[in-house]
């Protein structure tokens, strides 16, 4: 049975709940309805919206959201803040090291083909010095509760983690929606992200630049999370551009301006490699910058994430994290992975083939809810499907136990009903690495699902931290 994060106590109603439970029984159900539909209504001014590429329903939809907080006490939290933020001191350590000397390869902690044939490994950026050694500046650490002070995390995201601009609107909704609640609960904020977020790009700025230029480099209004980077320049007060809107010319990168060009020192890009530069990746893209890789190695501009940051996220190497942290920091892992079937392993990849109907069996490189097969759910068929895809391509796949995923009270047609959810709090390595206290809760909304994933069905919750 799933742990009910409000109900998991024993004699009732868990610490972190209980003002709120008070708040909710005297609450008539009707009034969250009319505050639902509220929050509806700012969304849809605000245009928050994601793309589903796949639906036959229409390219933007409205991203569920339910007015019921997931709360967590401070000493939740503490568990999963120094958590991710451990893991994620770890990948960077990792990254620099395996662009660099390669010191954890050589020592066999991680197979070297696991890495050097990995298609996001990048070997035009090997020995490529970042100020800092930071490759990894923002990163979204996907955290799964089974238990009162059991977590785990199910997956990292080091490339361009998306989903804070939802976390932060969701707050913003809420405080407009249940100012008394806000009141009467000790809500550590969250709304100082994009000034942790720009102070962090500033720090990643070339040695020497005083007063960097940052800018966000988004592929288009036609890209899902367009709103997202929308928000992010906004809220930074820094420039929303274009590939076409920057050039390289004398080994800098500039911005064309109305006043002529200007240059640009940081760029927290939200174009994944293959599209970033089309003389260095993909001739074919039209998004990126031509000549961008050659001013990046010569380090007279700084991506945030680097080139190269896939293969710490790859889902085969997520396995080898806790190595990582035990390799390069001598400690233990805070939270754990979750337990990992690596398919490329004959006996791995023969337990799983017999237990495919209690697994999840996930692509390496999938995202999204999709290239996933979820066992207990799944059909005879698809389960013949995904056998042929495994033994066809087996180092494609990973397999894992379906967890029981811990459960908050969420507003459904039917009333307020137990919901599984995920976590995923944000990171941000400048000078030093950090999380802000919260996070993107996402909820699966139907009854006994487990994917939480907003392009299969899923909403998102505001997450509260209590202060101490």
């Amino acid at each position: 049975m799933a742990f009910d994060e409000m109900r998991g106590a024993e004699n009732g109603v868990r610490n972190a709940y209980r003002a709120y439970q008070r708040w909710l029984e005297a609450t008539p159900v009707e009034r969250l309805i009319e505050k639902h539909q509220q929050a509806d209504l700012i969304f849809r001014r605000l245009g928050i919206t994601f793309a589903v590429y796949s639906s036959d329903e229409g390219a933007e939809r409205l991203i569920p959201f339910d007015v019921i907080p997931r709360i967590l006490d401070a000493e939740e939290w503490k568990i999963v803040g120094t958590g991710v933020c451990q893991r994620v001191r770890a990948i960077n350590a990792f990254l620099d090291d395996v662009y660099h000397e390669q010191h954890i390869l050589r020592a066999g902690r991680i197979p070297r083909d696991l890495v050097l044939n990995n298609p996001c490994f990048r070997p035009e950026v090997l020995g490529l010095d970042l100020p800092r050694n930071i490759y990894v500046h923002i990163a979204g650490i996907d955290v799964v509760r089974v238990s009162a002070n059991e977590f785990y995390v199910l997956e990292d995201n080091a490339r361009v983690p998306s989903g804070v601009s939802y976390m932060l609107e969701n707050r913003e909704t809420m405080m407009r929606l249940f100012p008394d609640l806000f009141a009467s609960h000790p809500v550590a904020p969250v709304n100082h992200y994009p000034e942790v977020l720009l102070r962090t790009l500033r720090a990643a700025a070339p040695p020497g630049v005083v007063e960097p230029t940052v800018v966000v480099l988004t592929p288009g209004f036609y890209n899902s999370a367009y709103f997202e980077h929308a928000f992010l320049a906004m809220q930074m007060g820094v420039e929303l551009v274009e590939g076409p809107d920057l050039f390289v010319e004398d080994d800098l990168v500039y911005m064309r301006t109305t006043d002529g060009p200007k240059r640009v020192d940081v760029i927290y890009r939200r174009i994944d490699d293959d599209f970033i530069d089309p003389l260095a990746f993909n001739a074919d893209s039209v998004l990126g910058v031509p000549g961008l890789l050659s001013v990046v190695r010569n380090g007279r501009v700084v991506l945030a994430n680097a080139i190269g940051t896939g293969v710490a996220d790859d889902k085969a190497v997520y396995c080898y994290v806790p190595d990582m942290i035990d390799f390069y920091l001598g400690e233990k892992p805070i939270i754990n992975n979750v337990p990992t079937y690596r398919l490329s392993d004959a006996d791995d990849r023969g337990y799983v083939l017999d237990h495919l109907e209690e697994l999840v069996v996930k692509e390496v490189g999938g995202s999204g809810g999709y290239g996933m097969l979820i066992g207990p759910a799944s059909t005879s068929e698809q389960r013949f499907e995904f056998r042929k895809k495994i033994l066809a391509d087996p180092e494609n796949f990973i397999a894992q136990p379906t967890l029981s995923l811990s459960t908050c009270p969420t507003l459904v047609d039917a009333g307020i009903a137990p919901r599984h959810v995920d976590l995923r709090p944000y990171v941000l390595t400048g000078e030093t690495t950090t999380v802000v206290p919260g996070g993107l809760t996402r909820v699966a909304l139907r009854e006994g699902s487990l994917v939480v994933n907003s392009s299969q069905g899923g909403g998102t919750k505001d997450t509260w931290v209590l202060e101490a």
